[in-house]
C-alpha cells in the first residue's frame, strides 16, 4: 500500500510542530483561529452547562412530598374510622348524670367497660316473710333511684343494697310494674353516687359485643362478656313473687344465695313453675354469662351504656342455686322498656 502524498503545509514535521498555545477568546486582541492538528486539546470551560443531575437530585423531594399528601389522606381516614367505630357521645338516662362513659383509651374493650360501669351496679338483698333472695340493681340517679326487676323485690319487707365501695344502704321500695318485671327502689340519704348511662335498645344489633355487671351467687361485682344473640324474644315470668321467692327461701334454708327466677319460652317451662299468673316482654338475648343474683344488673354495650336489664337465664338442670349454671341462654329487658316505663316507676308503679 502506498501513503498518501502529503499536501504541502498540511502536516508540520515533528521538529516543527508548535508547543501548545491556549486558544484565545474572541475580542482579546488575539487571534481565534483553533491550533493547528497535534497540539493539544484546550482545557474544559471552567463550570459544566446544567445537566440532567439536578433534575434527578429534585424527583426524591417530589416524590416525599406526594408520600407526605398521600400519609396525611390515609391518616385522616383512620381518624375518620375511628370516630365512626367509637360512635356517638353517651345518653344519659333522666334525671341521671353521666358517670358511666368509657374513656377514650379504654373504648371498646371490656376492661374499659367494667372500670366505667361497675360503682354504678349494686347488689340487693330482699327479705320477706317466703325467705331472702339476692338480686342487683342499676343505679340511675346520683341520689340513688335504682332500676331492678320486680322479681327481686316483689313482697319485700325489708331491702338492703350494697354499693360497688362496700358502703351499704337501706332502700324504699318506690314502684314495681309486675307486667314488665320491672322495679324502681331509693336509697335512703344517698347523695353524689355514680349514676349509668342509659343507652337506646333501638341501635342493638344481634352479633354486638356487650358485657353484663351484676351479683350472681352474692358475688359482688362480676363481670362477664359475650354478644346479642337474638333480638325481641318472648320471654314469659311470673306476675307473683311468690314462686320464686318460695324457692329462693328454701334454697337460703339449705345455704344457698341466691335463686333462680323461673320463666317460660318457646311454650316450655325452664326452672321451675311460673305460676297462674304471668306476664310476656321482648327481651335481648345474650351468651354473656349470667347466673342467679345477676337479675336486675346491667347488660351494657362497648361504649358503656346500659342497653337491658338482665332478668332470666337458662338453667340446664331445672335447678337452681348452686346446682344451676350459666350456658349462654340468658335475657334481658330493653333499656328502651326501662326508659317508657320510668314515670309510672316514679309514680309507684302497680304496687
Amino acid at each position: 500500500m502506498t501513503e498518501s502524498p502529503r499536501r504541502s503545509g498540511e502536516y508540520p514535521e515533528p521538529e516543527q510542530q508548535p508547543s501548545f498555545v491556549p486558544r484565545q477568546r474572541a475580542g482579546d486582541g488575539a487571534g481565534s483561529e483553533a491550533p493547528p492538528y497535534g497540539a493539544a486539546y484546550p482545557p474544559p470551560p471552567a463550570y459544566a452547562p446544567p445537566v440532567a443531575a439536578p433534575r434527578r437530585a429534585r424527583r426524591p423531594v417530589a416524590l416525599l412530598t406526594a408520600v407526605a399528601i398521600v400519609a396525611a389522606a390515609i391518616g385522616g381516614g383512620t381518624a375518620a374510622l375511628a370516630e365512626r367505630l367509637a360512635g356517638p357521645d353517651p345518653v344519659t338516662g333522666g334525671n341521671g348524670v353521666s358517670g358511666t362513659t368509657v374513656s377514650q383509651s379504654s373504648k371498646g374493650t371490656v376492661a374499659g367497660v367494667a372500670q366505667a360501669v361497675s360503682p354504678s351496679i349494686v347488689e340487693i338483698s330482699a327479705t320477706s316473710a317466703s325467705g331472702a333472695s339476692t338480686g342487683s340493681g342499676v343505679i340511675i340517679t346520683a341520689d340513688g333511684e335504682i332500676i331492678t326487676n320486680n322479681h327481686v323485690v316483689s313482697g319485700a319487707s325489708s331491702v338492703k343494697v350494697e354499693l360497688s365501695s362496700g358502703r351499704t344502704y337501706t332502700a324504699d321500695v318506690v314502684g314495681t310494674d309486675p307486667d314488665k318485671d320491672l322495679a324502681l327502689i331509693e336509697l335512703r340519704g344517698a347523695s353524689g353516687l355514680k349514676a349509668a348511662t342509659l343507652g337506646d335498645s333501638d341501635d342493638v344489633e344481634v352479633g354486638d359485643e356487650v358485657v353484663a355487671i351484676g351479683s350472681p351467687e352474692g358475688l359482688t361485682g362480676t363481670v362477664t362478656s359475650g354478644i346479642v344473640s337474638a333480638l325481641d324474644r318472648d320471654v314469659t315470668v311470673s306476675k307473683d313473687g311468690n314462686p320464686g321467692q318460695e324457692q329462693q327461701g328454701q334454697q337460703e334454708q339449705q345455704g344457698r344465695s341466691g335463686g333462680q327466677w323461673p320463666f317460660e319460652f318457646g311454650g316450655q317451662q325452664f326452672n321451675g313453675d311460673t305460676g297462674s299468673s304471668k306476664t310476656t316482654y321482648k327481651a335481648i338475648q345474650t351468651d354473656a354469662s349470667l347466673n342467679p343474683g345477676n337479675s336486675g344488673g346491667a347488660l351494657i354495650n362497648m361504649d358503656g351504656e346500659i342497653i337491658g336489664i338482665n332478668s332470666a337465664m337458662y338453667a340446664p338442670s331445672g335447678a337452681s342455686g348452686s346446682a344451676s349454671g350459666s350456658v349462654g341462654l340468658g335475657f334481658a329487658i330493653p333499656v328502651g322498656t326501662v326508659k317508657a316505663d320510668l314515670d309510672g316507676l316514679r309514680a309507684g308503679g302497680d304496687s
